[in-house]
């Protein structure tokens, strides 16, 4: 709601939207001291968006997400490269994205999308894709992380 404020006020002229723009300003700067979400108002962002847990959560005002859109905690959709590679994503609709995951730079994102938790997207990703990391994680001892002291 916060954030459909902003983007309304910012889209509209200063002198008319002043009190709504110093509202959204407090509910903006609340929302992220207390729910840890930072939704730049420049984000297009399609209705029905849902945020399951908060925390961690940081849009870009360069991003576009389409609509019925899932966003997990720990959540970075940002801004990378350098010049005509600058930009942020552009992530189609219904797609989910799992906690802890990092999309980056000026990259579509088709529909119907799952990123995997903890996954690094930094290229395009095609319609009814899953993107997850890999090789995740691998088991490099059996041995503990203890060393045995002897008494």
């Amino acid at each position: 709601m916060v954030y459909r404020i902003g983007a309304w006020a910012m889209s509209r002229s200063k002198i008319l939207t002043l009190p709504v723009r110093i509202l959204y300003r407090v509910l903006n700067t609340l929302v992220k001291i207390c729910w840890g979400i930072d939704i730049e108002p420049g984000a297009k962002i399609g209705p029905g968006l849902y945020i399951g847990h908060f925390g961690g959560i940081n849009i870009s005002g360069l991003a576009t997400l389409g609509h019925s859109c899932n966003i997990s905690q720990s959540v970075t959709i940002g801004v990378s490269g350098n010049g005509e590679k600058f930009g942020a994503p552009t992530i189609g609709d219904m797609v989910f994205i799992a906690p802890g995951a990092r999309v980056f730079g000026k990259i579509k994102v088709g529909n119907n999308v799952k990123i995997g938790a903890n996954a690094v997207i930094h290229a395009d990703v095609e319609d009814n894709a899953i993107a997850v990391m890999d090789p995740g994680f691998k088991v490099i001892s059996h041995k503990g992380n203890r060393r045995n002291v002897a008494s």
